[in-house]
């Protein structure tokens, strides 16, 4: 995954949010909160952006999809650190909802790597839309202050979101990347081992 001789420029702005979680740790610690906030943004965006880029110049691939899920993890967790740094009332306040929201995450990470031996990284378009969600809540409280309707609205989508990983891994033998969500897995040839190794 990370072979940087091989990266093409959608898997670079997929690296950035890799390379750029330590200097947001950095602005963690000594409190830059607006600096913060204004390059969690840039890494958000650059999610947008490799997808497009790898879409409109047809350079996807299954290292590409693998890169980009864990950017994307990486920035969550910078993304809630530092909502616990700066918006630590409101974290303590709504902390049993937010353990019970992660708790199907982690099982749903589990069975992944018990399974493939890796995270999954299926971008479905409910996981789009979570992640849309996630990232404005998360700026938007940074930025100003925490909104409940958009975190109850995010708590809901990412549960949903969660749960169709989990029967997505169920669905497939391999690891596989790329899949709409469950309708079109139904149609999908990539679904069983079998189907997996007449493709290749």
């Amino acid at each position: 995954m990370l072979t940087f001789k091989n990266f093409n420029i959608a898997d670079w702005f997929s690296f950035y949010r890799v390379i750029a979680a330590p200097f947001l740790l950095g602005m963690l610690f000594y409190h830059q909160r607006e600096l913060f906030a204004t390059f969690l943004l840039i890494s958000y965006c650059t999610d947008a952006i490799d997808g497009y880029l790898a879409r409109k110049l047809k350079i996807t691939s299954a290292r590409g999809s693998q890169l980009d899920s864990f950017g994307d993890q990486i920035t969550l967790v910078i993304g809630l650190i530092g909502l616990w740094v700066f918006e630590s009332v409101f974290i303590k306040e709504n902390l049993t909802l937010i353990i019970i929201a992660f708790i199907p995450y982690i099982v749903q990470m589990i069975i992944a790597y018990s399974k493939y031996g890796k995270a999954t990284a299926f971008h479905t378009y409910l996981a789009k839309l979570s992640a849309i969600i996630q990232a404005t809540f998360i700026v938007a409280s940074l930025f100003f202050e925490p909104y409940y309707p958009l975190f109850y609205f995010m708590i809901v989508i990412g549960l949903l979101e969660t749960f169709e990983e989990i029967i997505l891994i169920f669905m497939y033998d391999n690891w596989v990347s790329d899949v709409k969500g469950i309708y079109w897995s139904f149609k999908d040839k990539r679904r069983t081992a079998k189907n997996i190794h007449q493709n290749n």
